[in-house]
C-alpha cells in the first residue's frame, strides 16, 4: 500500500474513531440524564465500544505492507470483540432467565471475550495487568497443585469461564460498573474543561501565585498539579498536561533536568488524591465499602493537603538549599488576565461539588457540571467550542477513560477468581499471619502489596486489587474501613513514581529526555513524605476528617508540621544547613509530631525547636567570625 492510499485510510480509521468515540460519549451523557439500563446491559456496551476503540486506534498506522497486515488483523479482532463483548447485551433476556449457566456455544464466546479483553488490555496498559490476570486464571485452573493454604480443589474450563464472563463479580462486574457510570462522566467533565481552556488558567494562576519566590517554577508546578488533578485525576495525564509547561520553567529556573522531572512526577501522582474531583479509585473505593462519595472526597482533603504540604516544602528547601532565583518578571502570566478570559470555566467545578453536597448522585453532578460549563464556555470567544472542538474532547474523553476501561474489565477477571477460590481470605489470613498481629508490620505488608501489584498499573486498577486481597485483612486487625480502604488507595496512588515501573516517571521521562529510572529515584525521594502520611491517618482517624472541627486544629496542625521537618530531614536543610545528627532529630521530630497523641506532639515540637536553636545559634556564630576576620583584615 502506497503513502497516499495509507493515509486515506488513515483518515477514515481516524474518522472512524471520532464516530465510536462521540457515540460512547452519548450513551453515556444520555443514561445519565435518563436513568442507567441494567446492569449487563449498561457496562456491556461501554466495554463494546471501548474495546472496538482499542482496536480502532490499533489499526491506524503510517503505511506499508507489514502495517496494512497488522491494520486487518486488528479490524478483524475489533469486530470479533465487539461482537463477543456486546452478546450479553443482545441476547440479555435469554442470558438472565438462565440464571448463570452457560451453554457451549457461550464457553466458546466467554474464551475468545477473555482472550481478546486481555489483548486490548496489553495493547491499552502494557504486560503488567496482562500477566497478573493470567497468574490469577493459571491458580483457578491448577490451584490444587499447589501446597499448604493457598491450594483449592480446581476448576475446570467452564466453571471458570461462567464465572469470569457470566458471574456477578467477573469482567461485567462492580469495577466495570463504576466505569461505565461515575469514571466516564468525570472523564468527559475533565475533557471539557481541558478543551475550554481550564488547564492553563489554572497553570498561569499557579504561575503567578509562586514565581516570585525562590523556586517558583517547582513550586509553580507543584500547585498546578494539585489543581490539574481536579480535572485530569490521573498521574501520566496530569504529569503530560502541566509538565509541558512546568518542565521546561523548571529547566530555565536552574533545576537538573531529572529533578525537574521528578518534581512534576511527584506532584502529578497526588492529584489523584485531589477533591472534589478526584481520580477513578476513588469512585471505586465508595462503591466497594458503600460510602457516599461526597465522604470519600471529605475524608481525602486533610491528607491531600499534608501531601501537597510536604512535597511544596522539600521543593523550597531544595531551592534555598541550592540558591536558585525566582523567575523574571517577563516569565510571569497574568493571573488576572487568565480568570478574565477563561477562569469563567472554573465555575463547573463549584456546580459539581454543589449537586455533590446536596446529596445528588456523582452521575447527575457530573451530568450537570457538563452542562453547566458548556453553556459558561459560550459566554467568551476564547471558551467557545465548536462541534470540531467538542468532537476532540470526545476522542481525549475516551481516549483518557480506555485504560480504566481495560483495567475494570480485566480486574473483574481477577476478582472472579478471587471470589471462586477464596483466595482474598487466604491472602488476608496471610497478611495477618505473617504480621504476627503487629498493625505496623501489616501495614508495611499492605503497602508493599500495593506498591508490588501496582508496578505499571493505573490507580484504580492496583487499588482494586489490594481492597479486594489486602484491605481486608487491615479491617478484621480493627482499622476504620475507611481508613483502611484510603490506605490502600494511596499506596496505590504512590505505585506511579515507585521503581522500577513507575508510569508517571515514564510520562516526565517522554517530556524532560532524562532517564526514567533515575527520575523515578528522584521523585521518591521528593515523595518520601508521601508514604509515611498513611500510616499515621491509619492510627489517628481525626487526618481523615472524622470528628468535630475543634478536635481537628492541633492533630492536622501538628501534622503539617511534621510533614515540613520530615521534608527538611530528607533534604538536609530547615532554618539552614543540616548535618546528618540534626536530620536524625528532624525526623525523630517529625514522626512525634504526625504520630497521635499529646505528649509525642511536645516531644516533637521540643525536637524540632532544639534543631531551629542549634541552627540559629550556629548562624550566628559564623556571622560573628566572619564581622571578626573582617574586622581584623581592615
Amino acid at each position: 500500500m502506497n503513502n497516499t492510499a495509507g493515509t486515506a485510510v488513515d483518515n477514515q480509521l481516524g474518522k472512524a474513531v471520532t464516530g465510536v468515540s462521540i457515540l460512547l460519549i452519548a450513551f453515556s451523557l444520555y443514561t445519565a440524564a435518563f436513568g442507567i439500563f441494567p446492569d449487563i446491559i449498561q457496562r456491556g456496551v461501554h466495554l463494546s465500544l471501548a474495546i472496538v476503540l482499542v482496536y480502532l486506534q490499533a489499526s491506524i498506522s503510517r503505511s506499508g505492507h507489514i502495517q496494512a497486515i497488522n491494520r486487518v488483523v486488528a479490524l478483524l479482532l475489533g469486530v470479533v470483540a465487539f461482537s463477543v463483548t456486546g452478546y450479553q447485551v443482545v441476547f440479555y433476556d435469554a442470558v438472565v432467565s438462565r440464571y448463570g449457566a452457560i451453554t457451549d456455544l457461550e464457553i466458546i464466546i466467554a474464551a475468545v471475550a477473555v482472550v481478546l479483553l486481555l489483548d486490548a488490555t496489553r495493547r491499552t496498559i502494557g504486560w503488567s495487568m496482562l500477566v497478573l490476570a493470567l497468574v490469577f486464571l493459571a491458580y483457578a485452573f491448577w490451584g490444587n497443585v499447589l501446597p499448604g493454604d493457598l491450594a483449592h480443589r480446581g476448576y475446570d474450563l467452564k466453571r471458570v469461564l461462567s464465572q469470569v464472563y457470566l458471574g456477578a463479580d467477573g469482567i461485567f462486574g462492580t469495577p466495570l460498573g463504576v466505569s461505565a457510570t461515575f469514571v466516564i462522566l468525570i472523564v468527559i467533565l475533565g475533557a471539557l474543561l481541558e478543551a475550554s481552556g481550564a488547564s492553563k488558567v489554572l497553570m498561569d494562576v499557579a504561575v503567578a501565585m509562586t514565581g516570585r519566590s525562590r523556586g517558583g517554577p517547582a513550586k509553580a508546578a507543584v500547585v498546578g498539579s494539585s489543581l490539574m488533578g481536579m480535572i485530569s485525576g490521573t498521574a501520566v495525564a496530569n504529569v503530560l498536561t502541566t509538565g509541558t509547561i512546568s518542565i521546561p520553567l523548571m529547566k530555565r529556573g536552574g533545576y537538573r533536568g531529572h529533578v525537574a522531572a521528578a518534581i512534576e512526577a511527584v506532584a502529578s501522582t497526588g492529584g489523584q488524591l485531589m477533591p472534589p474531583i478526584m481520580g477513578a479509585a476513588a469512585f471505586l473505593m465508595a462503591d466497594i465499602i458503600e460510602t457516599p462519595y461526597a465522604e470519600i472526597a471529605k475524608s481525602a482533603i486533610i491528607p491531600a493537603a499534608l501531601f501537597y504540604i510536604a512535597v511544596f516544602a522539600a521543593v523550597h528547601l531544595e531551592a534555598v538549599k541550592t540558591g536558585l532565583k525566582p523567575l523574571a518578571q517577563s516569565e510571569l502570566p497574568s493571573a488576572r488576565q487568565a480568570l478574565l478570559e477563561r477562569g469563567h470555566v472554573l465555575l463547573a467545578i463549584p456546580a459539581f461539588v454543589g449537586f455533590i453536597v446536596n446529596g445528588y448522585s456523582v452521575m447527575y453532578a457530573s451530568l450537570w457540571a457538563i452542562c453547566t460549563l458548556l453553556v459558561l464556555s459560550l459566554l467568551r470567544g476564547a471558551t467557545r467550542m465548536g462541534a470540531g472542538a467538542l468532537a476532540k474532547a470526545c476522542v481525549a474523553a475516551t481516549h483518557a477513560v480506555l485504560p480504566v476501561a481495560m483495567a475494570t474489565a480485566t480486574a473483574g477477571i481477577i476478582i472472579a477468581v478471587v471470589t471462586l477460590t477464596g483466595v482474598g481470605l487466604k491472602f488476608s489470613s496471610l497478611i495477618v499471619t505473617l504480621s504476627g498481629g503487629n498493625l505496623v508490620v501489616a501495614l508495611m505488608l499492605t503497602m508493599a502489596t500495593s506498591l508490588i501489584l501496582g508496578m505499571g498499573l493505573p490507580t484504580a486498577a492496583a487499588y482494586i486489587l489490594v481492597a479486594t486481597l489486602a484491605a481486608p485483612a487491615l479491617v478484621n486487625m480493627g482499622v476504620n474501613i475507611l481508613a483502611a480502604h484510603m490506605f490502600v488507595f494511596y499506596s496505590a496512588m504512590l505505585s506511579a513514581i515507585t521503581p522500577p515501573v513507575a508510569l508517571a516517571a515514564f510520562a516526565a521521562a517522554a517530556l524532560s529526555g532524562e532517564n526514567p529510572m533515575r527520575i523515578a529515584l528522584t521523585a521518591v525521594k521528593y515523595g518520601l513524605v508521601a508514604f509515611l502520611i498513611p500510616y499515621f491517618f491509619v492510627f489517628d482517624v481525626r487526618l481523615l476528617g472524622i470528628g468535630d472541627f475543634s478536635s481537628l486544629v492541633i492533630p492536622v496542625s501538628t501534622a503539617a508540621l511534621g510533614a515540613v521537618a520530615l521534608a527538611g530531614a530528607l533534604q538536609g536543610w530547615f532554618a539552614d544547613h543540616a548535618p546528618w545528627p540534626l536530620r536524625a532529630l528532624l525526623l525523630a521530630g517529625a514522626v512525634m509530631l504526625i504520630a497521635p497523641g499529646t505528649y509525642s506532639d511536645i516531644a516533637g515540637l521540643l525536637a524540632i525547636a532544639t534543631v531551629i536553636a542549634i541552627q540559629m545559634l550556629a548562624r550566628s556564630n559564623s556571622g560573628k567570625k566572619e564581622k571578626t576576620q573582617l574586622d581584623v583584615g581592615s
